[in-house]
This record gives C-alpha cells, structure tokens and sequence, in this order.
C-alpha cells in the first residue's frame, strides 16, 4: 500500500469521527496526524474529486466526510488511490499474470489475496472510526487523553 493510500485512509478515519458536517481544514487534518501538509493537499484534493469529501469555501470553510461516506469500505478508497493495482497487478510485477499466464506463486497467492480484498471491503470508515473513537486504535501518535479531549471539545 502506497503512502498516499496509508495518508488517505487516515485522513478519511480523522474525518470520520468528527461530528457530521464539521469543516476542518486540510492544515488541521495534517497537524493531527502528523503528515505533510502540502501532500495531504493534494491527496485530499483528489479524495473531493471521487467524492469521498466535500468542500465550502470561504472565510470559514473546510472539509468534511460527503455524506454516506462512512459506509464506504477500504477497498472502494484504495481502488481510487491505488488505481486499481492492488487488486490487478501481480505480487512479482509481471505485467500479464492471470489464470491463463500464471506467475509461479499465482496459485498460492490467489486464495490468500482474495481474503485481504475480502477483508479490505468490509472494513468500512464507520468502522475504522468508531475503533479510533473507543481508543482501540490511534490515528497518530498523539496521547489517548489528549484525543479524547479534542473529542470532546470538537477539536479533533
């Protein structure tokens, strides 16, 4: 999985558990996660183009989760970031390998890649949210204590 998939997925999950509708902008999203702010730019950008985010502009704008988002599943987001590679391409970079023209672990690897595409379908951003919001998991390395506060006052 590429950086830019690792960086959209958390950015994704911090907006995901914010409270529906709260704009944040990108230099927020960047400071919390501890990520380049110039790249999330531009991953963010391109994350508003599939429609995962929405915008408002002006003296008060941000970002927030397009409705529906939640329920969106890893695999969908990666598709996008990824263009499709990680489903297609072959784990020995061949450029054809298929049933037909099998690499020498494409048998091996079929079964095994199905279940991380199985996997990454249904884990979905609700899901990755509401594990980050019981502090099952951590976005950043930002103290427990110190994300649960920002959660509750409606800084995180």
């Amino acid at each position: 999985m590429s950086r830019t998939s690792q960086y959209a997925i958390q950015a994704l999950t911090f907006m995901a558990i914010q409270p529906f509708g709260t704009l944040v902008t990108v230099y927020d999203i960047a400071s919390q996660l501890n990520v380049p702010a110039a790249y999330l730019a531009k991953i963010m950008q391109s994350l508003n183009k599939a429609k995962f985010l929405s915008t408002q502009r002006g003296r008060h704008g941000g970002i927030y989760l397009h409705a529906g988002a939640e329920t969106v599943g890893l695999l969908e987001i990666l598709a996008y970031t990824e263009r499709g590679s990680l489903v297609h391409d072959c784990l020995l970079g061949l450029k054809t390998c298929s049933d037909e023209t099998a690499c020498p672990i494409h048998s091996t690897w079929q079964p095994i890649k199905q279940a991380i595409i199985d996997l990454l379908e249904e884990c979905t951003l609700q899901r990755l949210a509401e594990d980050v919001r019981s502090g099952r998991y951590r976005l950043a390395d930002l103290p427990q204590e110190l994300i649960a506060s920002r959660l509750s006052l409606g800084t995180v």
